[in-house]
């Protein structure tokens, strides 16, 4: 069925107005689809990654390595959903890559938060159908993850201590979480 606005009526959650391709600092859940346990166990408080846990963690590491100016920092993964604070930066050094010149101030990226969330998702889910497919992996049903996710924008160095503590903690309370299935 095609998008008809008429019957259609999806309500954004992004911050009206906002630019998301603004140098700044981005706080990111992601969700499996159904909240559908993949990625490993929580057992005694500690977060147990599985073979395809273990590939959602190399591929968010991976992030800075394809897209310059977009920097990863705190990060869990979680048996059915990711925590992570992602970066966008500006291009920095490589904004002059053969090394002559200087650059005039930083680059923009080129790519905005919902860039990198998407592409993220995409290389996962690639990964993740390949090892379905050849190390017999959970398959799972129609996507992998869900179609949005939760952002938070980091505004000061509070909340950025919160949301760190909120992420290396996120397994010592997955019983109480409400992501936990």
């Amino acid at each position: 069925m095609a998008f008809n606005p008429d019957i259609h009526h999806r309500r954004s959650i992004r911050l009206r107005g906002y630019d998301y391709s603004q140098t700044r600092m981005y706080f990111v859940t992601i969700c499996t689809q159904g909240r559908l346990c993949v990625f490993g166990d929580v057992v005694d408080g500690v977060m147990n990654l599985n073979d395809s846990g273990k590939m959602v963690l190399a591929t968010w590491d991976e992030i800075p390595a394809h897209y310059a100016g977009v920097e990863i920092d705190r990060f869990v993964v979680m048996p059915n959903h990711i925590h992570g604070v992602i970066t966008l930066v500006g291009a920095g050094p490589r904004a002059c890559p053969d090394g002559v010149g200087q650059p005039q101030g930083v680059a923009p990226t080129g790519y905005s938060l919902s860039d990198v969330v998407h592409r993220f998702k995409t290389m996962t889910t690639k990964k993740y159908t390949d090892g379905v497919k050849q190390n017999g992996w959970q398959p799972f049903p129609g996507k992998l993850w869900q179609r949005n996710y939760y952002e938070h924008i980091i505004r000061n160095d509070e909340a950025y201590l919160k949301i760190t503590e909120y992420t290396q903690t996120n397994p010592q309370r997955w019983k109480e979480d409400t992501y936990h299935v």
